[in-house]
Parts: C-alpha cells; sequence; structure tokens
C-alpha cells in the first residue's frame, strides 16, 4: 500500500496531475464536440438519449463547463493550490474517488452516452470544487470559499455555485473508507510506476 498520510504531496501531485492529464487528453479527442453549443441544448432538450436518472444531472454537470481552457497546466494548478492552500493527501486522492462516483452516477453505467465526461473545459473547476468540498470534510481547518476561489481563479459566487453541484452529484456523500482510499491510492501507483 502507498503510505497517504506520508508519501511526499508533491510526488502525489505530479502522479494525480500526470492521470488526470491523461484521462483529460483522451476524452478531448473522444469526444470533441461534447461541450458544443448544439451538443449542451440536445442534451438540456432530448430526454430520449438519457433515461430520466441520468437526465436529472445535466444541468449539474454543465456548470462545471467553461468558455475557455485555463492556460495553467493541471501540476501547475495542484501546486498552486498546495502552496495557497495546504491540504493533505487524503484530499488530493479523494478527487479521484470523487470523479469515479460522479461518473458512475451521472452516467449510470452508460458507456455510449456519456453525459459526465472530465475534458480540458471543466477539469480545472472540477478540481477546485472538489478540493474546497473534500478539505472541508477531511480536514479540521480549511479556509473560506473566497481563498478557494481566488486560488482557483474563479469568482466566489461562482465557486459557491460549483460547490452546491459538487456536492448535488455525489449526493452529498462524501465519505470514503480507509480501504477505498488506499484502493485509490494503489492504482495511481500503479498507474505511475507503467507510465
Amino acid at each position: 500500500h502507498i503510505n497517504i498520510a506520508e508519501h511526499p504531496v508533491q510526488d502525489l501531485l505530479l502522479m494525480l496531475s500526470a492521470l488526470l492529464q491523461k484521462i483529460v487528453e483522451a476524452n478531448d479527442l473522444l469526444h470533441p464536440d461534447h461541450y458544443n453549443s448544439g451538443a449542451s441544448s440536445a442534451a438540456l432538450n432530448h430526454t430520449s438519449n438519457f433515461n430520466s436518472e441520468t437526465n436529472k444531472y445535466t444541468a449539474n454537470v454543465l456548470a462545471f463547463h467553461g468558455r475557455n481552457i485555463p492556460a495553467i497546466s493541471l501540476h501547475a494548478y495542484l501546486t498552486r493550490i498546495l502552496k495557497y492552500c495546504p491540504v493533505t493527501n487524503e484530499v488530493f486522492l479523494s478527487l479521484l474517488v470523487y470523479f469515479d462516483r460522479i461518473a458512475k452516477r451521472a452516467n449510470n453505467g452508460s458507456q455510449q452516452q456519456q453525459l459526465f465526461v472530465m475534458d480540458s473545459y471543466n477539469i480545472h473547476r472540477l478540481i477546485i470544487s472538489g478540493i474546497t468540498v473534500a478539505s472541508k470534510f477531511f480536514s479540521d481547518v480549511f479556509y473560506k470559499n473566497s481563498r478557494y476561489a481566488k486560488v482557483g481563479g474563479l469568482p466566489l459566487e461562482e465557486l459557491n455555485h460549483l460547490e452546491l453541484q459538487f456536492l448535488l452529484l455525489l449526493d452529498f456523500k462524501l465519505m470514503i473508507q480507509v480501504e477505498e482510499m488506499y484502493r485509490y491510492g494503489d492504482l495511481l501507483m500503479k498507474f505511475w510506476k507503467r507510465e
């Protein structure tokens, strides 16, 4: 097992950013038109492609879509968060667990019609929202949303909205069992060794 508590946080950020970057690049290629205006409005209006369970998450998922791709790399973004809003490895690792939970819930197991797809347009917003939520859940000491918003490069009102959408997509289920956290840590380590 990876020693989550004692593993150097910079190493974890390197592994995490590499994995997220790989996922985002693959999704950008697989779903180039996923968020264009036609696809977004079709997703909102055309319920035959989505069952009612999935369709109810459309607005929550689309809230994370940005108009532009941020210029900052994922590694630089995670490092910036660590520098100005220090959190533990558990908080960073919980992002993987939460992103998986959101994908399973919003996509409802469908491989054909995926509503939740992490891509270059939403990953930064997903990260800062996840960090905001997870740090409040896992840490006794955390910052005000105004600080997370400033560090994440978002207006406070937008981060407040994204935090709520993140919680709704998770159905407010933030608890992560120790075994599950270790499993994700081990999977991250396996990915890193393969790369």
